[in-house]
């Protein structure tokens, strides 16, 4: 009786790993044994930062929210007091959003949130 391989199977295999090992450098984009451990890192590198993406999006918006705020002579954490105590409930990303957009409605926030 004949070998049986698997063949077909590590073929599809190693073709998909090669595949998105494409763009990298050198051998880890030809050799398969170390195209899968740069793909694996790599993978694990995305998963990674899609939390990260998250933090540093809230990051920025506190930046903005803040730069705007100091412009309209109030500080960030004094602000943010503020919109809760008047209950206006808007999320940091609409807050920047509103900052960088539309600085006439954001001073309105501001002096809403200063009484």
């Amino acid at each position: 009786m004949p070998r049986a391989t698997n063949n077909p199977a590590s073929r599809r295999r190693r073709r998909k790993v090669l595949k998105r090992a494409k763009g990298f450098f050198q051998g880890r984009r030809k050799l398969f044994r170390t195209a899968k451990e740069t793909v694996q890192r790599a993978m694990a590198f995305a998963t990674r930062d899609r939390r990260q993406r998250k933090r540093q999006f809230r990051s920025l918006w506190t930046l903005r929210i803040n730069a705007a705020c100091r412009m309209n002579g109030m500080t960030y954490s004094r602000f943010i007091a503020g919109l809760k105590r008047a209950k206006i409930q808007l999320d940091r990303k609409a807050l920047a959003e509103l900052a960088v957009r539309d600085e006439a409605a954001f001073k309105k926030l501001v002096e809403l949130a200063g009484k």
